[in-house]
C-alpha cells in the first residue's frame, strides 16, 4: 500500500527535490480526500470526577476503517507521526472489525493536525467541523475549558459539528447552576 505514494523516476528537468515535493503534495491530497469521506473532527464533554467542575472536554481526529483497509490508516499515522490506532473488535453480522486511527493530544492536534487542515483545505461539510473544531482547540489553549463559561461556550459549538443533539452538559442541572454563579 505504501507503494500507492512512491513517484516514477523523475525527468532530469525537475529541480532537485521536485518530485519528493509531488509526493508530498500527492499523500496529502489523498490524506485531504480520505478525511473528507471517512474522517471526523470530534469534540466531546465527558464527566470526569477528577476534573474541577465535574466534566472534561475531549478533542480528537479520527480515521475509521475496516481491517481490510488498515494500510491506509497506518499510511495516516505514519504521515503525522502522531496519535494512536485502535482496534474495536466486532462479533455482530460485521465481517472485521474496525480500526481507529485517533489523535488525542492537545499539543499534537494543535501543532500537527489543524496547521495540515489550515494548509489543505477540506471540500465537504467537514469544513465546518474542522473550522469549529479549532476554535474550541484554541479556546482549549487559553485555558476557556477550566472555566463554567468557556465550558458552556463550547458545549454550545459542538452541538453545531456533525449534527449532535443537544449537549448533555449544557443541561445538567449543576453546569446551569455554576454558570448562573459566575
Amino acid at each position: 500500500m505504501v507503494q500507492l505514494f512512491h513517484m516514477e523516476n523523475v525527468s532530469s528537468n525537475n529541480a532537485p527535490g521536485a518530485g519528493n515535493q509531488q509526493e508530498r503534495l500527492k499523500i496529502e491530497n489523498w490524506i485531504l480526500g480520505f478525511t473528507d469521506g471517512e474522517g471526523c473532527f470530534s469534540v466531546s464533554i465527558i464527566k470526569n470526577k477528577t476534573s474541577k467542575h465535574g466534566w472534561q472536554v475531549f478533542p480528537e481526529y479520527v480515521i475509521t476503517q475496516g481491517k481490510k483497509s488498515l494500510a491506509a490508516v497506518e499510511i495516516i499515522k505514519n504521515y503525522f507521526n502522531c496519535g494512536n490506532i485502535f482496534v474495536n473488535k466486532r462479533y455482530d453480522n460485521h465481517r472485521e472489525h474496525i480500526y481507529r486511527y485517533c489523535v488525542r493530544s492537545i499539543k499534537e492536534i494543535n501543532e500537527i493536525i489543524i496547521p495540515f487542515f489550515e494548509r489543505n483545505k477540506l471540500k465537504t461539510a467537514k469544513l465546518q467541523d474542522f473550522l469549529i473544531f479549532k476554535k474550541i482547540v484554541k479556546m482549549m489553549i487559553k485555558g476557556s475549558h477550566l472555566k463554567p463559561k468557556g465550558m458552556s461556550d463550547i458545549a454550545s459549538l459542538i452541538e453545531r459539528m456533525n449534527q449532535k443533539k443537544k449537549s448533555r452538559f449544557l443541561k445538567s442541572s449543576e453546569t446551569k447552576r455554576q454558570t448562573s454563579e459566575n
